[in-house]
């Protein structure tokens, strides 16, 4: 993949890793927003990149795919900018679910208490909304850098993670969340 004609660059997981870390030391809880406004922001770019990379492989436009060549080219799409691996499915009706064991942005030594991929959340919601063509909003439920064995992001309308999210903060899980939304 060619990052400097598509507008980005090549940055350590270390890196990242440190920047996060930063964020958190000196701006507490507000770095959770920080790091999801910079994902967003970036992922208008991250899809251009990605209308590239299928342009490259004489595959359609992302919009015309169907779902399971969509599913797989976006997989194997951010895989191959070094993100890591990501199986696409869908919870209940209500979400689209990515998976990954091994995402880019978790650090397993981090020892968060709550999932932290913020960066990745707002590059997915702007990422996938622009397939939607219709706003999403993503919350991570499980991460690697939180001990989890995977990092999970439900990708959904905004309404539907709201609920979402303020059930976890009254202490039960997502599936009972969306098991009162469909």
């Amino acid at each position: 993949m060619e990052l400097v004609d598509n507008g980005m660059l090549g940055l350590p997981r270390a890196a990242l890793a440190a920047l996060r870390a930063a964020l958190y030391r000196d701006a507490g809880p507000a770095a959770a927003t920080y790091l999801q406004e910079a994902g967003y922001a970036g992922g208008e770019t991250l899809f251009a990149a990605f209308r590239g990379w299928l342009k490259s492989r004489s595959e359609a436009e992302p919009e015309s795919l169907p779902l399971e060549r969509f599913e797989a080219l976006a997989t194997a799409f951010f895989r191959d900018a070094g993100w890591g691996s990501l199986s696409v499915g869908s919870l209940r009706s209500a979400v689209a679910v990515l998976d990954s064991p091994d995402w880019g942005e978790a650090d397993a030594a981090s020892g968060m208490e709550q999932p932290s991929c913020h960066f990745t959340t707002g590059m997915f919601a702007d990422f996938f909304g622009r397939i939607a063509d219709a706003p999403l909003a993503v919350l991570e439920v499980e991460c690697r850098s939180a001990g989890a064995h995977r990092c999970r992001f439900l990708i959904g309308n905004a309404e539907v993670m709201e609920h979402v999210y303020d059930t976890l903060g009254r202490g039960a899980d997502y599936e009972s969340a969306l098991g009162e939304v469909e």
